[in-house]
Formats: structure tokens, C-alpha cells, sequence
């Protein structure tokens, strides 16, 4: 009876310290995946979405300038065939 209970526990304690080897394998294992993706994504040159965002603004405010002058040189040039028909 003692020797089964004897090796009972250190069956226990030999299942406790393999748990625990490999919970630090998993997560030496996860600290070096982790590592290589932020390498890898440093790598990839990407922007954030805060430098994103300023550059569609810009380009929105662009194509809204763009418009503004495309509308402004229509009106220019019915100005101008009103003003030339008058002369000629």
C-alpha cells in the first residue's frame, strides 16, 4: 500500500513538472512567433491608420478643390465666349 501510494506521487509530481516544462515551452514558443510577426509586419513598411486617415483627408479635400476649379473654369469660359461674342 505505502509503495503504491509512492508512486501515485511520484507520478503526480512527475505530471506537475512535465506540465510545467511545457507551459514554458508554449510560452517561449508564443514570445518568438510574437517577435517574428512584428518583424516581419516592420518589414512590410505599412502605414497606421492615424497616417491613413490624414492622407485620405488631404485627398478628399483635393478632389473637393479639384471640383471647385473645374466648376469655376466652366463658368470662365462661357464668361469669355459671352465676352468674345460680344466683340467679334
Amino acid at each position: 500500500m505505502q509503495t503504491e501510494n509512492r508512486i501515485l506521487n511520484d507520478l503526480g509530481k512527475l505530471a506537475t513538472g512535465a506540465a510545467g516544462v511545457f507551459q514554458s515551452i508554449r510560452d517561449e514558443v508564443e514570445t518568438m512567433v510574437r517577435q517574428r510577426l512584428e518583424r516581419a509586419i516592420a518589414d512590410l513598411d505599412v502605414v497606421t491608420r492615424d497616417e491613413f486617415e490624414a492622407v485620405k483627408a488631404v485627398a478628399a479635400a483635393a478632389r473637393q478643390d479639384a471640383e471647385r476649379l473645374t466648376a469655376e473654369n466652366a463658368a470662365l469660359a462661357e464668361r469669355l465666349a459671352a465676352l468674345e461674342a460680344r466683340l467679334g
